[in-house]
C-alpha cells in the first residue's frame, strides 16, 4: 500500500545532519554489542540531534543530557529516541529511512511523551527531514500522511507552555499562589517595612527573575499587584525592582506587555538611575497577557490569566 501524498512534502523541513551528531552517534553506536544494536542506537542518536539542532534555532530550550536517549544504560536496553523540552516535558524523535512511508514507535515508548516526530534520515548527504509529528503516543505504525505539520508541532509546544506556565491571577484573591511567587517581605526584605503592601482587598505578590549571563549572579523583582474593580475587571499595577544590595535596576533593561497575541501594548525602558519601573492598566476576567523583561540577548516571559 503506498502512503505518500504529495502534501507530505508542504508539511517536511529540511535540517543538516552536523558534523558534531554524527560524531555523537558513531560515539554511542560503537558502545552497543550487535551490529542491530549499533544500527538502531546510530538512527536513534541522529534522529534526536536533528530534531535538538532544530528545536535550538527556533529558539526552544532543551536538555540533551536529561533525556533517556543520552543515559548509556537506556540506550542498551531499550529503543529509547527522546529529547527533552525544558519545562516541557520529553519529545520522541522517531528516525525514518530515506523513502520510508511508515514511521514505528516501538512499544517501550511512555505515553507520557507529549509527542512524536517522524525524522527522515539520508546519512550519505548528511540530510534529515523533519517529516511531521503526532501528539498521539501509541505503539506500533503511523503512516506519514498521517502526520501533522512541523508548525502544527510549533503551535502545540506553545501551548503547552502557555499551559504549564500561566498565573492565574484570580486564584490569588483566593490566596492560592503559583510556586515561586511570594510576599514581598520575603522577596525584598529587609528594603520594604512589613506591612507596606497589605491592603484591604488587594493582593501583591512578587517572583525574583535571573536574568542570566547579562546579571550574573543577580535578579530583579517582578511586583505584580491587584485591586478588584468589580466582579468582570481587575485593576493590574506591574512593577520591576532591584534586589539584594543593589540600588538601581540595570541600564537598559526593558519591561514589555504583550497581548494575547504576543504584541507589545505597551514597555517601559529603565535608565541608570531608574530604582524601578512601574505599568498599570486594567484586565477583564478571563483575559490573557505576558510580561517580557528583555535585557540584551536575555529575554524572559511570565504569562498570566486574569
Amino acid at each position: 500500500m503506498i502512503y505518500r501524498t504529495e502534501n507530505i512534502t508542504e508539511k517536511s523541513i529540511p535540517v543538516s545532519i552536523t558534523q558534531t551528531a554524527l560524531r555523537v552517534a558513531r560515539q554511542f553506536a560503537q558502545q552497543q554489542p550487535t551490529r542491530e544494536k549499533k544500527k538502531q542506537v546510530y538512527l536513534n542518536t541522529l534522529a534526536v540531534c536533528v530534531v535538538n539542532d532544530y528545536m535550538e534555532m527556533m529558539d526552544i530550550a532543551t536538555d540533551l543530557k536529561g533525556s533517556d536517549s543520552w543515559d548509556q544504560a537506556m540506550r542498551l536496553y531499550g529503543d529509547v529516541a527522546d529529547l527533552k523540552l525544558t519545562k516541557l516535558g520529553y519529545l520522541e524523535c522517531r528516525p525514518l529511512k530515506s523513502g520510508e512511508e511508515i514511521c514505528y514507535i516501538p512499544p517501550e515508548v511512555p505515553d507520557d511523551r507529549i509527542g512524536v516526530v517522524a525524522v527522515e534520515l539520508d546519512t550519505e548527504r548528511q540530510k534529515a527531514t523533519l517529516v511531521g509529528f503526532t501528539k498521539t503516543v501509541k505503539s506500533g505504525e503511523v503512516s506519514i500522511n498521517q502526520l501533522q505539520s512541523i508548525d502544527d508541532l510549533l503551535a502545540h509546544l506553545d501551548h503547552l507552555e502557555r499551559n504549564q506556565s500561566e498565573v492565574n491571577l484570580s486564584q490569588w484573591l483566593q490566596n492560592i499562589f503559583e510556586v515561586g511567587w511570594q510576599s514581598i517581605e520575603e522577596i525584598l526584605s529587609p528594603k520594604v517595612p512589613q506591612q507596606a503592601f497589605r491592603y484591604k482587598s488587594r493582593v501583591t505578590r512578587g517572583k525574583l527573575v535571573d536574568l542570566g549571563i547579562q546579571l550574573p549572579g543577580q535578579s530583579v523583582a517582578l511586583i505584580v499587584t491587584l485591586t478588584p474593580k468589580n466582579s468582570v475587571e481587575i485593576q493590574l499595577k506591574l512593577q520591576v525592582q532591584p534586589t539584594g544590595v543593589q540600588t538601581y535596576l540595570p541600564e537598559n533593561l526593558i519591561v514589555k506587555v504583550l497581548d494575547f497575541k504576543g504584541v507589545a501594548v505597551m514597555e517601559a525602558h529603565a535608565k541608570s538611575s531608574n530604582a524601578h519601573v512601574t505599568l498599570e492598566f486594567n484586565a477583564q476576567i478571563g483575559e490573557r497577557f505576558s510580561v517580557r523583561l528583555e535585557l540584551g540577548d536575555t529575554n524572559i516571559t511570565e504569562n498570566f490569566i486574569v
